[in-house]
């Protein structure tokens, strides 16, 4: 049995009818915005989700993920769905690579019964639970300590404010604790103060005792003040003191466990001659050989258990992490892979996997790790879906389905299924790109200088010095886990730049095109001038709003322990304005009807220079298919990190050093070149771009490439190749471009 699709309408479909069969690896294709996240997200795995939440109790179903129904006319053929998308894993300061992975806990485990000396069950070695955790630190590894360089400024007196703690300036509660007093000058600069007297205006203590001018018997230092007002205290934070432990704190290693988190009994357990402390940090391949000599019978279960989890890491090229790194330091890619680790221990068979290009963040090299994942989870009788881009998943795809023509309105029709073969012989979006192959540049630009980046030793980095040209585009390198982003890192920190990384957009329910590019003021201007109301009729926040739906257009009923209803509002009929203010138009045009046209019909369409330039950089990335009134928060990672370019081009003025993380992420082969002459666009006003890519068609464009490596994590870290693209070779880089 297939499973059955008839007349999927969800987002821009058209009525798709479709069969995709069971127990096969299938790949989505189709260009950015073309559809095909929204029949695989939005309507296969959305249907699969709410059916079987629908088995539970509305107890239960109200505390599990909610799944919003697709539009579709039939669908058969479903079984329950595990969703593996690009999120990154985030959690907290406890979440771990080992914790995420249930690899800690086969350790622990492993240590609880062979370790000597013998300390007590697994829960001894958890630093999540009180038996095991570090006292000092709480199990979290580092404590906050006060930062005590920030709390002065030398080139000012005490009266001057040279005391930058909140209230500790002149005017301010503590001021009087220090300077009237008589045992401080409160009009010299604390530069021109002896070591002994800013000793003691910190720290008090002796050296407090030692001044000229003794401080009274109560005298309490700066530092042991600051510390029992903001971090000895239980009492809840507010905004103001969190602002200033953000200020004038900083982590470091705890001092009793040193990063370790557990307490001294558990500290001390060794197995074949390690702590577990040790073994944390270990990489996962060099951990998987370690385990693989514990011989004991006893812990035989244990031990291949774990050997399943580490193994299944080093499959998917993520041998060169360690349990103890923490979750939310794990890229989008990174976090991906991880998600899978026990989804192929599974016992389940005929399961619904969904994966979002689960190659991102993969260096061509690295890529067959994850498609030997993928036919894995097949051979033991699920059905994977995979939005991909990458030719090389594709070409072994048992079938391929295409979505497309185009983009947004443009798309939503099946255009193809059949074998990778057959598609390249077709004469849709995704053959043409796989057909067209641009070579290597052949002339780059000149630098125009250069900005250094000196002893980087973050993560794996080896005391790099590196020279990153100006005013070119630059491209960073390497197998996954080679140390580009942590190069990438030091260049920002060492010299300042603007980020452009794979992270969401900072939005709500009400953000749309019109709200982010700051156009709903010139749009609501038309619409006064041409009706003689006021600007703010024509605002769904305001007074031309719906009054049952407050300009919202749907209702939302709260329906206790069961799932909250949302229903298009009867009154406006999600039209969300008054009747009064749809009676008004410009160019045949209400204003909700506004929120339906395109970036690209709207420059044609709304006859304003402001609107104009707001949106021009939105068409000009390749967005043109948004609707103007479509939520923000329905964006692909790969749509959001272009609006952020596009807000980067509207914005800049002044030479900028911009540094892009995977700026490919969600983009088809077709609209890389659109990418590519933004990129240039950039360059050409006078920017410097440094971009950390695996897509070919990106390295092949550069003007200047970093490669690094050899390998990932320790093995990595070593700049390979710095120079035009032409001159890479003898490098998995170099093999990757041809």
């Amino acid at each position: 049995m297939d499973i059955r699709i008839r007349g999927a309408r969800t987002n821009n479909l058209k009525a798709v009818d479709v069969d995709i069969p069971r127990g096969r690896l299938v790949v989505f294709a189709g260009v950015s915005g073309s559809g095909k996240s929204s029949l695989v997200f939005d309507t296969i795995a959305a249907e699969a989700g709410h059916q079987l939440n629908e088995t539970f109790p509305p107890f239960t179903r109200n505390r599990l993920p909610k799944w919003s129904r697709p539009e579709v006319e039939e669908i058969k053929g479903l079984s329950p769905v595990v969703v593996i998308d690009q999120r990154r894993l985030g959690g907290n300061a406890r979440s771990t690579v080992g914790t995420i992975t249930d690899a800690w806990t086969y350790l622990r485990l492993l240590f609880s019964r062979i370790g000597t000396p013998h300390v007590g069950e697994s829960n001894h070695f958890s630093f999540n639970d009180p038996a095991g955790m570090c006292p000092t630190c709480s199990g979290l590894g580092e404590v906050v300590v006060s930062a005590v360089e920030r709390f002065l400024d030398l080139d000012r007196s005490l009266a001057e404010g040279a005391i930058l703690l909140p209230g500790f300036g002149n005017g301010g509660y503590w001021y009087a604790q220090y300077a009237d007093i008589g045992s401080f000058t409160a009009d010299t600069p604390l530069r021109e103060w002896t070591p002994q007297e800013r000793e003691a205006l910190l720290y008090g203590g002796a050296a407090a005792a030692a001044l000229g001018v003794r401080p009274p018997a109560d005298y309490e230092g700066i530092v042991a003040r600051f510390e029992r007002i903001y971090l000895h205290t239980s009492d809840n934070l507010s905004d103001r003191k969190q602002e200033a432990i953000a200020r004038f704190t900083r982590s470091q290693s705890c001092p009793d466990c040193h990063g370790d988190r557990l307490n001294e009994a558990s500290r001390g357990v060794t197995v074949l001659g390690h702590t577990i402390g040790e073994l944390s940090r270990m990489e996962v391949t060099e951990l998987a050989d370690l385990v693989g000599r514990v011989t004991e019978p006893a812990v035989a279960p244990v031990r291949a258990a774990l050997l399943d989890r580490l193994g299944a890491m080093v499959t998917m090229g993520l041998g060169y992490l360690h349990l103890g790194r923490a979750t939310t330091t794990l890229s989008g890619g990174e976090s991906q892979r991880i998600k899978t680790v026990k989804h192929l221990g599974s016992s389940l068979v005929e399961m619904l996997y969904v994966f979002d290009e689960p190659t991102v963040g993969l260096h061509p090299h690295d890529v067959q790790s994850m498609i030997t994942l993928l036919r894995q989870l097949r051979d033991q009788g699920n059905t994977v879906l995979v939005v991909e881009h990458d030719p090389a998943v594709m070409a072994v795809a048992d079938q391929i389905v295409e979505i497309g023509p185009d983009a947004g309105a443009g798309g939503g029709e099946l255009v193809f299924q059949g074998r990778f073969e057959d598609l390249k012989a077709a004469r849709t979006a995704t053959a043409l790109a796989l057909a067209a192959q641009a070579p290597a540049k052949a002339a780059p630009r000149a630098a125009t200088g250069v900005i250094t980046v000196a002893g980087a030793t973050r993560n794996n980095l080896k005391d790099l010095t590196v020279d990153f040209p100006a005013q070119v585009l630059t491209v960073l390198t390497g197998v996954a886990g080679s140390g580009k982003s942590s190069l990438a890192a030091e260049l920002v920190a060492q010299q300042g730049a603007v980020v452009i990384d794979q992270r969401a957009l900072s939005t709500n329910r009400r953000s749309t095109p019109i709200t982010y590019t700051g156009i709903a003021t010139p749009i609501r201007k038309l619409f006064a001038q041409a009706s003689g109301l006021p600007a703010g009729h024509f605002s769904a926040n305001s007074a031309g709003a719906c009054p049952d739906c407050n300009g919202l257009g749907v209702i939302y009923t709260d329906l206790a322990f069961m799932d909250g209803q949302e229903t298009v509002c009867q009154t406006c009929q999600g039209r969300r304005f008054t009747p009064e203010v749809l009676t008004h138009r410009v160019n045949g045009l209400s204003i909700a009807d506004v929120d339906d046209l395109t970036i690209h019909d709207a420059l044609d369409l709304l006859p304003d220079a402001a609107i104009r330039r707001g949106l021009g950089h939105l068409d000009r990335v390749g967005l043109g298919y948004l609707r103007l009134g479509q939520p923000l928060t329905t964006l692909s990672g790969g749509e959001c990190q272009r609006v952020k370019i596009a807000k980067e081009l509207r914005d800049s003025a002044e030479p900028t050093l911009y540094v892009m993380d995977e700026p490919t992420t969600g983009l088809h082969l077709r609209d890389i070149a659109t990418l590519l002459r933004i990129l240039d666009q950039l360059v050409e006003q006078g920017h410097t771009a440094v971009v950390i890519e695996h897509n070919v068609q990106v390295i092949r464009h550069a003007d200047w490439v970093i490669d690094l490596g050899p390998g990932p994590g320790k093995h990595g870290g070593q700049v390979l190749y710095e120079g035009p693209v032409a001159g890479l070779k003898d490098t998995a880089t170099a093999d990757a471009i041809g």
